[in-house]
């Protein structure tokens, strides 16, 4: 008696195969989660208006990178939102004349309640710069001015160096964010997303080389 064989044999799983197939997944779901982030993120960005009238805070910090964040930082300082202000990421051998030309005349004024920080080269080095300045003083409420692409980021970093202190976001718009939907405002915003989500899960250390000048 002649034994039969089964006509369909169950194929063996390919781990390989299997492993291709959920790395795919993965890219696609991750691609979709990015993009929908990337979207609400942009959107934050559009929309982000300054407080007004600003609150009254210990102190006022503009972080280098467009002359806006400091003329608006100088301007806030001048209508007495705070006795104090921090230009953080000034770096070696400036002077405050080097950031104030069109300003010069609140610079002169103010001169005594300005300090320069040297230091900062990444978003993160501002973050100690500034945390060191507002300890020495006491602070326990800030006014962070930068570009309004810039601040999601700058929080984070910030306010993780300062647990307890009230930080008052000031974006302004830089030229760059004149047309949002332009292809390099667009691909602007996509790196500074893709930024604020390493600084999210806490690996942009390993990055900061990279950042160093190019806010």
């Amino acid at each position: 008696m002649n034994s039969r064989r089964p006509i369909f044999r169950k194929r063996r799983p390919r781990p390989l195969l299997w492993l291709v197939r959920w790395l795919w997944r993965l890219l696609v779901w991750g691609g979709v989660a990015w993009l929908l982030g990337f979207v609400l993120f942009a959107v934050w960005v559009a929309t982000a208006k300054p407080p007004d009238p600003p609150p009254k805070v210990d102190g006022i910090v503009s972080l280098t990178g467009g002359d806006e964040r400091v003329g608006t930082g100088l301007q806030l300082l001048a209508n007495k939102a705070a006795p104090l202000m921090l230009i953080s990421g000034a770096g070696r051998g400036t002077y405050l004349g080097d950031f104030t030309a069109d300003d010069a005349e609140a610079a002169t004024k103010f001169a005594g309640a300005i300090t320069l920080g040297h230091q900062a080269e990444t978003t993160r080095g501002n973050a100690l710069e500034l945390a060191g300045w507002a300890r020495a003083h006491h602070m326990r409420s800030l006014l962070i001015v930068t570009a309004d692409y810039h601040m999601p980021r700058a929080l984070l970093l910030i306010a993780a160096k300062l647990p307890g202190v009230a930080l008052v976001a000031y974006p302004v718009r830089p030229p760059a964010m004149t047309h949002v939907f332009a292809p390099a405002t667009v691909k602007m915003l996509a790196v500074e997303f893709s930024k604020y989500l390493v600084v999210r899960v806490g690996a942009d250390r390993y990055f900061e080389t990279a950042e160093a000048g190019a806010e």
